[in-house]
């Protein structure tokens, strides 16, 4: 994840902008995401949330062909999560969920100024993105089932006996809320969006449907972002390439014959709710939590869809709450 600044980006409607922007009715209709299992009283954000939105009634934007175009198009889809391990550490980004009970740590924030600046309810046991040796993005996501409340962390490592962490960034959402992070702000995602609700869940996937977008990642973004982002971290002002909190669906058209049945679940979910731009890094990543019931032989099917299967989605009819 890269750190950047705001920007205004003439004929797309920016989260600055989006304030302004009138509420209108819902093309596709919206649901609530499956609760984590361990906190079964949390629904992932209000049913009229961005992430929970289906957008496969909504039109293709007018510029999809040349943003897709800039998003290499000939490149595979990846499910970036999944059982097992990984050079030493799970495949996917990992949720710890606690009590109220849990004991609050300081975090020190490379970039505190865009950061919430408050104790963490982080456990000894708190699982790392990648395992506790990794040294790639290093998320942690840490659920308080009590008061549905979500804490995320970029760049997180302890220190002091884990007493304290240090962390790039840091952010905390109430699941029960549709607030968005002030203008400008990152998250723990180069986006300001909560990782949670864009993750592929396996609770999700054996109950039959995901109901919600998922969180991907694209190597190159404009220096911009879009309605419900509220970051960017972009190399360039080329109109063409994709801004943050970008939109995209799986093409109605495209065949799910030859899936799995649970990357038939997703690939379902990838037409009627889409992905979200959400960080930089490789191209057509999706996230999801690491699960050891997870067949990794079945997300692998996912492979023989392609950027050019996907659309971007005019999202400017979508109801915009918390704007």
């Amino acid at each position: 994840m890269r750190r950047g600044t705001t920007s205004t980006v003439t004929g797309i409607v920016t989260a600055a902008a989006a304030t302004a922007a009138l509420v209108v009715g819902l093309p596709g209709g919206a649901a609530v995401a499956t609760p984590p299992a361990e906190a079964p009283r949390c629904r992932v954000l209000p049913a009229g949330n961005p992430w929970n939105q289906r957008v496969d009634a909504a039109p293709v934007a007018s510029d999809s062909g040349r943003l897709i175009g800039a998003m290499q198009p000939g490149s595979g889809f990846h499910a970036d999560f999944g059982s097992g391990t990984y050079d030493g550490g799970p495949i996917g980004i990992p949720l710890t969920v606690v009590g109220k009970g849990q004991e609050r740590v300081p975090v020190r924030f490379d970039h505190a100024d865009e950061s919430d600046r408050r104790r963490y309810p982080i456990p000894r046991t708190a699982k790392v993105e990648g395992g506790a040796k990794a040294d790639g993005d290093r998320h942690v996501l840490v659920l308080d089932r009590d008061r549905c409340r979500l804490y995320e962390l970029y760049d997180a490592h302890p220190v002091a006996g884990w007493r304290s962490w240090k962390a790039g960034s840091g952010a905390i959402f109430d699941l029960r809320s549709n607030r968005l992070r002030p203008a400008g702000w990152t998250s723990a995602d180069a986006a300001g969006l909560p990782i949670l609700p864009g993750l592929a869940r396996y609770e999700e996937v054996r109950r039959g449907a995901i109901d919600h977008a998922l969180r991907f990642t694209m190597p190159r973004t404009r220096k911009a972002y879009v309605y419900s982002a509220r970051h960017q971290a972009g190399s360039s002002d080329d109109a063409s390439l994709p801004p943050m909190g970008l939109r995209v669906r799986l093409k109605a058209g495209t065949s799910l014959s030859g899936l799995g049945p649970q990357a038939r679940v997703i690939a379902t979910a990838l037409q009627r709710y889409g992905g979200m731009l959400a960080d930089n890094g490789s191209a057509w990543y999706f996230s999801g939590a690491p699960d050891r019931r997870w067949d990794d032989d079945d997300l692998h099917t996912l492979d023989r869809l392609k950027g050019s299967d996907f659309e971007v989605v005019d999202t400017g009819a979508l109801p915009k709450p918390g704007a």
